[in-house]
């Protein structure tokens, strides 16, 4: 059985029931061509089991898609300094769920109203709308920003300040087209580049040695 994010219910509800009506009502073609997409419904807010490596010598992908840059940035907010940034970005076609890359303390967290660009671009980590969360972790401030894309319409992030967050469990989610944007300290060492893939709870993105 699929497991899925509660905020898809709604969704997965009305593209059943127009499947359902269409079946009653309609012609077989117009049918047909709406059962795709009532099936791509369910898969984007699916919420799959994720293993993988664990500890504080690791950090994990929070989310799933592709990698689109690697560099380091000042990050003001939270870290207060250099950091790396890692930027994922998913297509409507990934999971959408965003998992905590590492273990610590939820001890930031902000929100920034803001457009709805392309969140594949470096502009829209500036312009976008966004939600950040910080944790400190046994290696330093990690910080976690989601940032909605094209057809990105909310943002949901799960956790409060004071709330211990553990490596690999559920952080939020995003519909439909984002990015999340991972801020790490200097001293981990990135292991993916850009064009590489990403599995929240299971990729490995950087380490310490």
């Amino acid at each position: 059985m699929i497991r899925v994010a509660p905020e898809g219910w709604p969704f997965i509800g009305v593209a059943w029931g127009m499947v359902v009506l269409l079946a009653w009502l309609a012609p077989v073609w117009l049918l047909l061509l709406w059962l795709p997409i009532a099936v791509w419904v369910v898969a984007f807010f699916r919420d799959p089991v994720r293993e993988g490596p664990r500890g504080d010598q690791v950090v994990i992908a929070p989310a799933d898609g592709e990698v689109v840059s690697v560099i380091t940035v000042d990050e003001p907010e939270f870290v207060g300094g250099r950091a790396t940034r890692v930027s994922i970005f998913m297509n409507v076609f990934n999971v959408h769920v965003n998992r905590y890359p590492m273990s610590g303390t939820v001890a930031f967290r902000h929100y920034h109203p803001g457009t709805f660009g392309h969140a594949g671009t470096e502009k829209a980590s500036l312009e976008n709308e966004q939600s950040s969360l910080g944790l400190q972790t046994a290696r330093g401030r990690v910080l976690i920003r989601q940032i909605a894309g094209l057809v990105a319409r909310r943002i949901v992030t799960d956790d409060g300040i004071g709330v211990t967050a553990r490596q690999g469990e559920r952080m939020g989610l995003i519909r439909f087209g984002s990015r999340v944007d991972l801020f790490l300290p200097t001293d981990a060492r990135v292991v993916v580049h850009t064009g590489n893939k990403t599995m929240a709870g299971s990729t490995v993105v950087a380490q310490w040695d």
